[in-house]
């Protein structure tokens, strides 16, 4: 009998987990090493894009532990049904669910 296994999610083509309304990313600052979950609200946290046909959407995002006062920005672009076009992370690193949930518990 043929098992069947959940494929890992490679974040560095799509950082963003679809979670019903919302997409979700995690989360790691360069300086201190503290990890964050953030829910992006779909129709509440993206902005329109008009200036470009093949993005839809848009997200500027700023993120500043309690650690330290190390800033993690994130940019990305979607398409009308909030597939990523492109993203970018400064301060920080995405890091998948796996990672964030051993690293909250650990």
């Amino acid at each position: 009998m043929f098992g069947f296994f959940k494929k890992k999610k490679n974040i560095e083509k799509n950082p963003f987990y679809n979670e019903k309304d919302s997409l979700v990313i995690y989360l790691k600052c360069d300086k201190c090493g503290e990890v964050f979950r953030s829910h992006l609200r779909k129709g509440y946290d993206f902005l329109n894009e008009y200036d470009n046909p093949n993005v839809r959407y848009k997200i500027e995002k700023l993120y500043v532990g309690s650690k330290c006062p190390n800033k993690i920005e994130v940019r990305a672009q979607f398409t009308g049904s909030y597939k990523p076009v492109s993203f970018d992370i400064s301060g920080g690193k995405f890091i998948s669910k796996e990672e964030y949930e051993k690293e909250v518990e650990g």
